[in-house]
């Protein structure tokens, strides 16, 4: 693997956005799922954050089991290239949209990741995080990397719980297509640690390179 790319979550603000393209972030991700403390509330604040992130940085929302009204209106709102479903959508209902879409997977004991990849064929890639009971993603903590099948039939994602200091080792591991980090590279909800953000992207590819 000669490179990864990286994605920067939960981005609440257009400072944070212009911060991770700064770094050198492939993708930011802004959140439009009310219980999380990273929920961006105002589309037209969710519109500054896309626009902040420049011409080369993909913007990317994630939502959890929305309905088709409201995805509409973020698509119509905000300048998305892709969403990221966290909640129990399936093909059908993630492919309705004028935009690709990451489905992400939750590391569930017992989980099919092929089949589940097959369910899947449409999307552009499969995000694979933390299961945690009740909770659909941000949960700060990791899964065994060594379960992440190293030739895939669908681009994968990692995330769950990566940090700076962890996510060579977690690319270097799983090989992912990706990694996605929120709450790892944070000074507290919702507010991005510059150094963080900066170390971690340096991190995760430095380790696709070694």
């Amino acid at each position: 693997m000669s490179s990864v790319q990286v994605k920067i979550c939960g981005i609440t603000n257009p400072q944070d956005a212009e911060l991770a393209a700064s770094a050198g972030a492939d993708a930011i991700g802004m959140v439009f799922y009310p219980p999380s403390p990273r929920h961006v509330a105002d589309l037209g604040v969710a519109r500054e954050i896309a626009m902040a992130a420049g011409p080369f940085v993909s913007v990317l929302g994630l939502v959890v089991n929305s309905d088709r009204a409201f995805i509409e209106q973020l698509l119509d709102q905000v300048p998305l290239n892709m969403l990221q479903f966290h909640g129990d959508e399936n093909e059908s209902q993630c492919a309705l949209y004028r935009v690709p879409f990451l489905k992400a997977l939750r590391m569930k004991p017992g989980l099919d990741l092929e089949a589940s990849f097959a369910q899947f064929g449409q999307a552009r890639g499969i995000l694979l995080d933390t299961y945690v009971k009740g909770v659909p993603g941000g949960t700060g903590e990791s899964f065994n990397w060594n379960l992440v099948p190293h030739k895939p039939s669908k681009p994968l994602v990692l995330a769950g719980g990566l940090t700076p200091a962890n996510v060579a080792l977690a690319v270097q591991t799983a090989r992912p297509t990706g990694v996605d980090v929120s709450g790892g590279v944070e000074r507290e909800p919702g507010l991005k640690d510059p150094q963080k953000v900066r170390e971690f992207i340096v991190n995760a590819k430095s380790g696709a390179v070694s």
